[in-house]
């Protein structure tokens, strides 16, 4: 029994005529003959009651070719999907992005998907890096976003852009004088940081070292939930905080609210890195996913204050 032998059984039923039959099957007469009566020997019925005027289905047959319609139909249906697996760019794509990336990168990186693969919307999550790193293991994510270091078996990651830090102040603060600020400065003021579980939080610390283990900066530090409410306590003038690139320019204060200065080189930075599966059958959604989010990614620095 083969989808060809169906084919022809169910045109036949169809145009109840064999040479019409063949004629739509695109073969001769003869061969359609031959392949409607082996199937009906290998099934040991008639589906066809013939005479010289008319081809009926049988009582038996009228079910067969009903069944073999609805095989068609699968096997259709089958190609279908093989086709779209072909174009890796025709089905939603689930990324997921640490909290301090999503925000400041989604708005600028779906309208140019939208431009360059209109057929791959996008399903989004922003969550801590470790349930990210969870969610993409067990398949909930087809990729994720995420700063480095980031190690997980079977999982590559590609680098996209590196993204200095930024102090964050209140207009009237007299570091406004400075044209940069020295990380070392950081340790006897009032620093607005995330909460635990922001990786960001961890590369701050990181960035100033005279943070760690120092007792007074622990009961000066406020520790927030989001960057953007990080920078409406900057706004209000409860102290100082450091704020990735890309979140520099992202807000809705008039000017001579906040004042951003960079950080006295060698200036810290994080890498930004997307993560996904090395089994993920659509390489091609991750590669355009990647250029889309380097081309949209902050590349200069915001504008001298």
């Amino acid at each position: 029994m083969t989808l060809t032998e169906l084919r022809y059984i169910v045109t036949l039923a169809q145009e109840q005529h064999f040479g019409h039959a063949a004629e739509r099957c695109h073969v001769s007469q003869p061969t359609l003959s031959v392949g409607v009566k082996k199937l009906e020997d290998e099934l040991g019925v008639l589906i066809f009651e013939r005479s010289k005027s008319a081809v009926r289905l049988t009582p038996v047959g009228e079910g067969i070719v009903a069944q073999a319609q609805k095989v068609l139909e699968q096997a259709q249906g089958i190609r279908e999907l093989a086709q779209a697996g072909k174009n890796q760019l025709t089905a939603p794509l689930k990324v997921g992005a640490i909290y301090t990336v999503g925000p400041y990168l989604f708005p600028h990186l779906i309208p140019q998907l939208h431009r360059v693969a209109p057929q791959m919307p996008l399903y989004i999550e922003e969550n801590f890096t470790h349930v990210l790193r969870d969610k993409l293991r067990n398949g909930e994510l087809d990729a994720i976003i995420i700063a480095l270091p980031f190690n997980e078996a079977d999982v590559l990651t590609l680098q996209l852009y590196d993204e200095p830090f930024y102090v964050l102040m209140p207009s009237g603060h007299p570091w406004t004088q400075k044209k940069t600020i020295d990380a070392s400065l950081l340790n006897d003021k009032s620093l607005l940081l995330l909460g635990e579980g922001h990786c960001f939080r961890d590369q701050v610390l990181e960035a100033c070292p005279t943070l760690k283990g120092s007792e007074g900066a622990k009961h000066t530090t406020v520790e927030s939930s989001s960057l953007e409410t990080i920078r409406h306590m900057v706004a209000s003038g409860l102290g100082i905080s450091i704020l990735p690139l890309s979140a520099v320019d992202s807000h809705h204060y008039a000017p001579g609210v906040i004042e951003v200065r960079p950080l006295t080189p060698p200036v810290p930075f994080r890498t930004v890195a997307i993560a996904w599966r090395a089994s993920f059958p659509r390489p091609k959604a991750i590669e355009i996913l990647a250029d889309s989010i380097r081309l949209c990614s902050v590349a200069k620095p915001p504008a001298a204050a």
